[in-house]
């Protein structure tokens, strides 16, 4: 079942109506941008971001607000600062984004607030948040934890369990690590080989998951904390025969993991929720531009996907591939 949104996430979904009713009839956004905003992504091309940004278009398209996509290559700071140094320098009312790096994104991001942008961080985040007017991000500790419940109702009988991330410094991922963890300790039938990290690239993670399979061939789990650690996991697992032996539990819905889910080679998926994040972000973007009280930090929910609901509630959260 999907888990329930938090009260500040609930009462910002009741406001959203009279937020945009108030940025439709009002002429001047408050920003340099007038009536622009920016959505910077982790990456492009990943379906998770694809996703959100069919929400903020929607959401920025109601609100009567254009809005400017862009995204690193790759999942990395040195490739997102030029980015978001150019987009400062044009000035929307507003830059939404995903930040690649708690530290390496500090600074560039402070001073888009300092020429008076409003700042949404959307998914990620960073060390000190406080020149954001918001913060919107899905519950990842305690999807992380539920990925362990699911490896856990797989195998309970208990054994080894491993973590495939993408980079430390990614908030969202350690999050997830840390609820994995966290709720592997409490169950002593299990032991935790802790977390290897793929770079955000599947070939990575592959390579890594049979090398662990050939030093410990009674691993029972992988908990693969996003949509290319997933992949990747899943053909690492393949190649070294150990399909239907090991259970494969990854975060986020791309349709590669929704095709690997419904195949088998990965038994089960959580799922965020994109397009909310996304739409919340619009939001507290619109309420900051329009005088209102931000909601500082926003909580969405997540939904674990399996065979069972595949069909139904499940393939309902899949990824989009484009808006």
């Amino acid at each position: 079942m999907r888990t329930s949104r938090t009260v500040a996430a609930a009462a910002l979904a009741a406001a959203s109506l009279s937020t945009f009713v108030l940025a439709g009839c009002s002429s001047d956004s408050g920003g340099g941008g007038d009536k622009k905003l920016a959505f910077i992504q982790g990456v492009s091309g990943d379906e998770f971001y694809i996703s959100m940004q069919c929400g903020i278009q929607d959401a920025a398209e109601a609100a009567g607000y254009t809005v400017d996509v862009q995204g690193p290559a790759k999942f990395d700071p040195t490739l997102q600062k030029p980015i978001v140094d150019s987009v400062t320098a044009s000035k929307p009312a507003a830059m939404l984004i995903a930040p690649t790096d708690v530290a390496a994104m500090q600074a560039p991001l402070e001073q888009a607030a300092k020429a008076g942008i409003k700042v949404v961080l959307v998914d990620t985040t960073v060390n000190d948040p406080s020149f954001a007017v918001s913060q919107i991000s899905s519950d990842n500790v305690g999807g992380g934890a539920a990925a362990f419940d699911a490896i856990k109702a797989a195998k309970p009988g208990g054994g080894k369990v491993l973590v495939i991330s993408t980079d430390p410094g990614v908030s969202t991922v350690d999050a997830r690590v840390k609820g994995f963890s966290d709720a592997v300790a409490k169950d002593p039938a299990f032991k935790d080989l802790g977390v290897q990290y793929s770079h955000n690239d599947p070939a990575t993670a592959a390579n890594l998951v049979s090398a662990a399979l050939q030093k410990d061939p009674d691993i029972v789990g992988i908990f693969a904390t996003n949509l290319f650690s997933a992949e990747g996991s899943a053909t690492g697992v393949r190649q070294a025969g150990k399909s239907g032996q090991v259970q494969i539990v990854g975060f986020d819905a791309g349709p590669n993991q929704m095709q690997a889910l419904r195949a088998g080679t990965v038994q089960a998926l959580v799922a965020q929720d994109p397009g909310t994040i996304g739409k919340f972000g619009v939001d507290e973007a619109v309420t900051a531009l329009e005088g209102g009280q931000n909601t500082k930090k926003v909580q969405t929910g997540f939904i674990v996907i399996t065979q069972e609901n595949l069909d139904g509630e499940g393939g309902a959260a899949a990824y989009k591939s484009g808006c």
